[in-house]
């Protein structure tokens, strides 16, 4: 069996005498502190500062800084940002052969019906950028929107779709977007994580923790989940009858455990440990504060829909700008409920579709317009994306109903870049006349993922990280930047 070098000399390193000397070394305060942030680091940048570091990247940056905005479930794009008169017109008529031969849908077969959008579309912004009435608040950002119409995904089912768009690969054990750009830059703030990922909608992404997690990356540049109720971090607060002065020397304990390790084994794994507890330490203050939009304007908290103690995409929004405020490098926004097959009311792509963007569009408008008034816009890029498109015609399932809903479909869907870096008032790519194809200027999930790093100042090529005797990147051998879209 082939192992690599840093597990062929941990091997070595671990003879029986070695095994009961340090396996003693375990306590139930290391294993609440490492439950913070995640399992425990494989390995550590040589760095003598800790992995979390300031870095600079490959050339000089466009953006400090990335808001991802997940729509998890994917939002029908054609209801939203890609207007087809074309379709309208051929409303409820057999789907032509072409479009069907050799192709599988996940929940569709037979001839299904063509569904033209029941939304009211119209252009915004200088760039003329189509948008429907179902996001009325983007419609006052359009300046600052470049809407790729033309993303292309190999997945069509959410999970691996998820899974492909985060981490470059359609199944689990690649580093996420947010942990490769964190292992490129480390953070500017030493009390904050520099990846954290905050979940709205009450239900975990289908691709679930791996979409922030780090792979075989360390597992400090993994994200950070917090909550917008409760306790921000699990375990950040002191269990009964421990004080923090109390905590602080029980970590000075474990401190010196660790280094006596280190010395010993001299295995680089420990000092990440050390590094990841006294992080974990550091959290226990400034997380809570930062965390703590009580403190906000009553005019800010209204123009987000924020409510402070509540749980919602609004809060985390607002969120958002405080930890990006803060020096946190990547932030990462889940909203579950954007899967509109029409099995119920709440999927129909008319009053569904309404009431989801009623909760969305306000506040992500409030997050752009509130970055651009405290000049942070120009320096930090948003994407809004969902993980695939929807079909042009009915779901399958649903075909006989009332409800009106479409099907997964991966060859074509709408993602928004806002911010730094990017031409606003855009319209990027083009699907022909009824959504089934790309038409022109087609973009990969692979090149959106080259393009994010390139707005961070990497070459996506050279980005990489060496793991079982080759090296590893996002992208993995694919994607262009999309210059189109760059400024």
């Amino acid at each position: 069996m082939n192992l690599d070098p840093i597990a062929h000399a941990q091997l070595e390193r671990q003879t029986r005498r070695q095994f009961f000397k340090t396996s003693g070394q375990l306590s139930l305060g290391s294993i609440a502190l490492a439950s913070m942030l995640g399992r425990d680091a494989e390995a550590a940048p040589t760095s003598p500062l800790g992995p979390l570091t300031p870095r600079k990247p490959h050339f000089e940056p466009k953006v400090k800084r990335v808001i991802y905005l997940h729509m998890s479930g994917a939002p029908p794009h054609l209801d939203l940002f890609d207007y087809k008169p074309e379709l309208v017109k051929r409303d409820g008529q057999n789907c032509p052969d072409e479009y069907l031969k050799g192709r599988r849908f996940a929940f569709t077969s037979g001839v299904p019906k063509l569904l033209g959008t029941r939304r009211t579309f119209t252009q915004h912004g200088k760039g003329g950028v189509w948008m429907s009435d179902a996001v009325p608040n983007f419609h006052s950002i359009a300046d600052e929107m470049c809407v790729i119409r033309s993303m292309k995904t190999d997945e069509f089912n959410h999970a691996p779709a998820e899974l492909l768009l985060f981490t470059g690969h359609g199944r689990q054990g690649r580093p996420s977007m947010g942990a490769w750009s964190t292992y490129g830059l480390g953070t500017e703030n030493e009390n904050l994580p520099g990846f954290v990922v905050l979940i709205s909608s009450g239900v975990q992404p289908s691709g679930g923790q791996s979409n922030w997690g780090s792979g075989f990356l360390p597992s400090v540049f993994q994200g950070v989940q917090c909550r917008s109720k409760g306790d921000p971090v699990l375990y950040v607060s002191n269990p009964p009858g421990m004080d923090r002065e109390m905590r602080r020397r029980s970590l000075d304990a474990l401190k010196d455990l660790n280094e006596l390790q280190a010395k010993d084994l001299g295995n680089p794994e420990t000092l990440t440990r050390i590094q990841q507890y006294e992080l974990a330490f550091r959290m226990q203050a400034s997380v809570p504060e930062v965390m703590d939009i009580s403190k906000e304007s009553k005019p800010t908290l209204e123009a987000y829909g924020a409510t402070p103690g509540g749980s919602s995409f609004a809060n985390n929004c607002l969120l958002a700008r405080r930890l990006v405020e803060q020096g946190v490098r990547f932030v990462q926004l889940f909203d579950w409920g954007w899967d509109f097959h029409g099995t119920g009311p709440g999927e129909d792509i008319r009053d569904g579709l309404t009431k989801k963007c009623a909760t969305m569009d306000k506040p992500v408008a409030a997050l752009v317009r509130d970055l651009k008034q405290r000049g942070l816009l120009d320096s930090t890029l948003i994407v809004w994306s969902g993980e695939f498109g929807r079909t042009p015609f009915r779901e399958g399932r649903t075909a006989g109903g009332t409800v009106l809903g479409r099907d997964h479909y991966p060859d074509c869907f709408c993602t928004a870049l806002i911010g730094g870096g990017v031409k606003g008032g855009t319209n990027y790519g083009e699907t022909d006349d009824l959504g089934f194809a790309i038409a022109r200027d087609k973009v990969h999930v692979h090149d959106l993922q080259a393009t994010i790093l390139h707005l961070l100042g990497f070459n996506h090529e050279r980005l990489t990280f060496r793991f079982q005797g080759r090296d590893y990147r996002l992208t993995d051998v694919h994607g262009h930047v999309v210059k189109g879209v760059l400024a």
